[in-house]
């Protein structure tokens, strides 16, 4: 019998929140069906990936095997099954979903799903694309991970993936606005400063587009609450996915070193790099209640 995919739970943030950590530990959760690493290989096949998510409550073999292959965004899986998605200049809203990519990314993520495992569980970092997966989903959930953006921000510019190296005509978050242009040369075209535009930019995307989804539907979890009370903050999350406690989860929780490295940007940074970032990203900074 063919599942269908219902009330699928999307993480969403910008990279380097947190969010590989907090996905990883809530697809320990026994009814979770995720994509792996496998998927980045095996994109195309779908029994393979289907599979994998039934072996890996097996004894013996499941641990080893889950360990191997940890949860991934398996960009690669959603490119071969839904062509822009990796990489788009902007967000994808629900305009840019077709009547064929509704039906086949429908189709493709309910081959992913198990009799025990039926909850679909994805991560996706970079732009939001919450209202391209709500228009595919309708009662999609979605989980937005924000970390203190200072933090944020020394981890990009420590990455050797960073766009930013080569400039903002040359990134994948679009043009400079003129506001924008006007607060990096005012800082003489840091790196830093850029790295905290686009954090600001991929903050703002993710206000615009949780307007798509009802509040009941939207939570936004911070990095460091859950270093902080790991188990009372899954509790939440937990609840607010409609998905059941159980002491079991809880165990796997406690197996999973979390520790708030949120000290590295404060050491690492100068005292001026710190006055800067503070200017830079003022706004969302106090809108999440990250002081200084």
């Amino acid at each position: 019998m063919k599942l269908e995919v219902k009330k699928p739970i999307f993480v969403v943030g910008v990279g380097r929140s947190g969010s590989s950590i907090f996905h990883k530990i809530l697809c320990e959760h026994p009814y979770a069906a995720w994509l792996s690493a496998l998927g980045d290989t095996h994109f195309d096949n779908l029994a393979l990936n289907a599979f994998f998510m039934k072996v890996i409550d097996y004894p013996l073999v499941g641990k080893p095997l889950k360990n191997k292959y940890i949860p991934s965004e398996c960009y690669n899986f959603w490119e071969h099954h839904c062509k822009g998605f990796r990489r788009p200049f902007r967000d994808l809203g629900p305009d840019d979903v077709t009547n064929k990519t509704k039906a086949k990314i429908q189709n493709v993520m309910a081959a992913l799903l198990t009799s025990k495992r039926d909850r679909l569980l994805l991560k996706i970092t970079g732009w939001p694309r919450i209202g391209f997966l709500k228009e595919i989903f309708e009662d999609a959930k979605f989980i937005h991970i924000v970390r203190d953006g200072r933090a944020v921000v020394n981890s990009m510019i420590n990455v050797n993936w960073w766009w930013g190296w080569q400039g903002p005509q040359n990134w994948r978050w679009g043009e400079l606005t003129e506001d924008q242009q006007r607060l990096w040369e005012k800082h003489n075209k840091s790196f830093l400063a850029l790295a905290g535009i686009e954090w600001n930019i991929l903050m703002a995307a993710t206000e615009r587009a949780s307007s798509y989804v009802c509040d009941k539907n939207f939570l936004t979890i911070r990095y460091e609450d859950i270093c902080t009370d790991p188990i009372g903050n899954f509790q939440h999350v937990v609840e607010f996915c409609e998905l059941d406690w159980s002491r079991e989860f809880e165990k796997a929780i406690g197996r999973h070193a979390l520790k708030n490295t949120n000290y590295k940007w404060q050491k690492e940074l100068t005292h001026q790099q710190h006055k800067m970032l503070n200017a830079v990203m003022d706004h969302y900074l106090k809108a999440y209640n990250y002081t200084y």
